[in-house]
């Protein structure tokens, strides 16, 4: 008997020990595939490349475009988040992030259509705080690209996501002064999140403080929500920084924001992410306008 239930222990071990080393196996299989599509996407410019317009809520004129980068949707990632995620999980991240920085001036220059009149638009590019701190990224080679496409450094905002969390601050505020010194602007996204924004705010002082969709959805009816955004407020009003509310997708939301003088907005009420780049629908009470200069 004792002889029968060993050989079944032993017997459900091994199972188990196979099964895991299939389980193993799937997941090894899977990540190299992924990581075989990656390194396709880089070498083909396999990405979708969309602007969203981001408004002046007080002259309703459009200031720029925040570029979105896409993966065009496949079995191997069942979401953006899903590819991003696994992004950050490869050895790739430098040169990705290097790749859509690139693809997205070149794409930002190449879709500017010739009837917009201003050329001076910002354009609001997302990228890992750990990047632009590796010496490699700022060797000159993001400005030579600026001169080449005919775009001025002063155009070009570099977006933080509060997501991704700066470890040494004084070594990261030196870095963005590098930057700032050559007319680069920088943002902080997804703040009130959660996180360390209220310490990545106080450190790095960006030109812009992007606020979180959770803080923005249904604020017209929210007291806590529109306490936050006040105090959020009155802070950037000290140190001089601009706010934008991001994730406006009702026309109440927006209505609220410009009646307590939120500075800029972003948002589907506003203008969806589109390949082509077309200036921000702004209408505030019973004015609709497009947000041109």
């Amino acid at each position: 008997m004792e002889s029968t239930m060993g050989q079944s222990i032993k017997t459900r071990s091994i199972f188990s020990f196979l099964k895991y080393l299939y389980g193993q196996h799937q997941r090894n299989s899977l990540y190299m595939k992924r990581l075989k599509a990656l390194k396709h996407i880089i070498q083909h410019n396999d990405l979708h490349t969309y602007f969203q317009p981001i408004v002046d809520l007080q002259s309703k004129q459009t200031m720029g475009f925040e570029a979105l980068n896409r993966p065009v949707p496949s079995v191997l990632f069942n979401s953006v988040d899903q590819f991003y995620e696994f992004v950050g999980q490869t050895d790739c991240v430098f040169l990705f992030e290097c790749f859509c920085r690139n693809l997205s001036l070149q794409r930002f220059k190449e879709r500017m259509h010739k009837d917009v009149k201003d050329t001076n638009f910002l354009v609001f590019l997302n990228i890992h705080p750990n990047v632009l701190v590796d010496k490699k990224y700022h060797s000159g080679e993001t400005l030579q690209l600026l001169k080449e496409l005919g775009i001025k450094p002063q155009q070009v905002v570099f977006e933080l996501t509060e997501r991704s969390a700066v470890i040494d601050f004084e070594e990261f505020e030196r870095v963005l002064s590098h930057y700032r010194s050559q007319g680069y602007r920088i943002a902080v996204d997804d703040v009130g999140s959660g996180y360390n924004s209220l310490k990545t705010l106080i450190y790095l002082k960006p030109e812009f403080i992007k606020l979180d969709r959770s803080l923005i959805q249904f604020i017209d009816q929210n007291s806590e929500q529109q306490q936050l955004v006040t105090l959020l407020m009155k802070y950037a009003e000290q140190v001089k920084t601009k706010i934008i509310a991001e994730g406006i997708e009702r026309q109440e939301e927006l209505d609220y924001l410009h009646r307590i003088g939120i500075h800029y907005a972003q948002g589907y009420a506003i203008g969806k992410p589109s390949k082509e780049i077309h200036l921000g629908k702004i209408r505030v009470g019973d004015h609709e306008d497009r947000g041109s200069h």
